[in-house]
This record gives C-alpha cells, structure tokens and sequence, in this order.
C-alpha cells in the first residue's frame, strides 16, 4: 500500500471548480497543490518536481494553454501522470492532447466519481495505486471494484446511487448542501434541479435498510452523512 500521501497539481482557472475539485480531492486522501493559470501551474511543477504524483490540467486557461504546460512538464518529467481536462471534448483536442503527452482525457461535464476513477486508474499504471476500501460503520465501499456493502452483504445500486454513497462515505461527518452534491455526483454542469438529490438520497436510504439513519437531513442545507460510533 503507498502510505505517503499522493500529490496531486489541480490547475483551472475556474475558482468554483478549483475549490470545488481540491476539496474533493482532499477528502480522497490527497494533497493538492493549486493553479488559476498556465503559468502557476508550471511554476508549481518546477517548484515540486520530483513530489507531483499526477497533474490535473485544464485545457483553456489564461497565460499558458493546458497544451503548452503539458508540452514543457513533458520536457522536465517524461513520466509523471498528466490528466487532460477540457470542455473541448472533439476527436482533433483528444488527439492533440494525446500527441503532446496526455495519460488521459475527460471532456467537461464529468462526475468527481469518474474522475476519481481515471485518477485511480493512470496512477496503477505508474505504481502507486490506492488498494484500501473506504468503510463507515456498517457501510463499506470499495471504490476501484465499485462496489458497496451494509453489514457485508452487497447493495445493488445504480450508477447514481453508488456515487452518492461514496461522495456521503468520503465526507462523513461533514455537512454537504445540496448544489455541492450535485457538483460531486452529477457533475459541475449538470442543469437539473437539486430535487434529483433528494429523489437519489430517498432511494438509497431505502436500500441501506435499518441503516438509513446514517443519512441526516440538515433543515434548510443539504445532508450529513454520519455513520453509529
């Protein structure tokens, strides 16, 4: 198991999604280290060279572009894990992001889940996978397998449900509003209304059983996941 605590450099120059993103991030066990710009971003790397396990990258930014910022982390690190991520989902970005030295590519809009699965997966690919499962209470999670359990027997969950009880797991204790939990669920530009958690927290405390409890509604706010000591 990597003990040491996987370094992450997140760079967007969209503040919401920067915090939004880095605090997800944080939760999952990661330090992170931040970018508004392509010129942050690169004078980070440099800085940090040689502690940077994986680079997040947004495409469109001021001062340097994400293309150009790969090109030169290339240039200093043939090796470290560079993510690509960008509204400019068409097959000639891809391409270009690809040839310049991307490990991955995710068009915007995307779930923080799937995100934090391609995370997990180019970081195998450079031997520093995360093997442990993610337990609260009765509830346990094993994100690479996606798969969760309540007092060990397994729940049949939607794709939905399953992102919404890991996003509820890696932030027990904390209270999340209900626009945070559509960002880390369904995504930063997702255009539907906060209803859709509601609807997804109903069915999924039906499905955690005489464990449902664990699923607080904080009056006026959103939810707090808080498992029994």
């Amino acid at each position: 198991m990597y003990e040491r605590k996987r370094c992450v450099l997140l760079a967007d120059d969209e503040v919401r999604i920067l915090r939004a993103l880095g605090d997800l991030l944080s939760a999952n066990g990661f330090h992170v280290l931040k970018a508004e710009n392509g010129r942050e971003a690169l004078e980070a790397f440099t800085r940090q060279e040689g502690q940077i396990d994986l680079v997040l990258l947004d495409v469109m930014m001021p001062e340097k572009d994400g293309f150009s910022v790969l090109r030169e982390i290339r240039s200093l690190s043939p090796r470290t894990p560079v993510i690509l991520l960008t509204a400019r989902g068409e097959e000639y970005d891809q391409l270009q992001g690809f040839q310049c030295g991307a490990d991955d590519y995710i068009p915007k809009p995307f779930s923080t889940t799937l995100l934090l699965a391609r995370m997990e997966a180019v970081l195998r690919r450079a031997g520093m996978e995360r093997t442990e499962t993610v337990t609260a209470g009765a509830v346990t999670v094993a994100p690479e397998q996606r798969t969760a359990a309540v007092d060990g027997a397994a729940l049949e969950l939607t794709r939905r449900e399953f992102d919404l009880l890991y996003c509820f797991v890696c932030n027990q204790g904390r209270t999340l509003s209900r626009e945070q939990i559509l960002d880390h669920v369904w995504g930063f530009d997702f255009e539907g209304d906060a209803r859709t958690v509601d609807t997804h927290v109903k069915n999924l405390r039906l499905k955690l059983g005489e464990h449902a409890g664990y699923i607080q509604t904080v009056y006026r706010v959103g939810y707090k996941f808080e498992a029994e000591p």
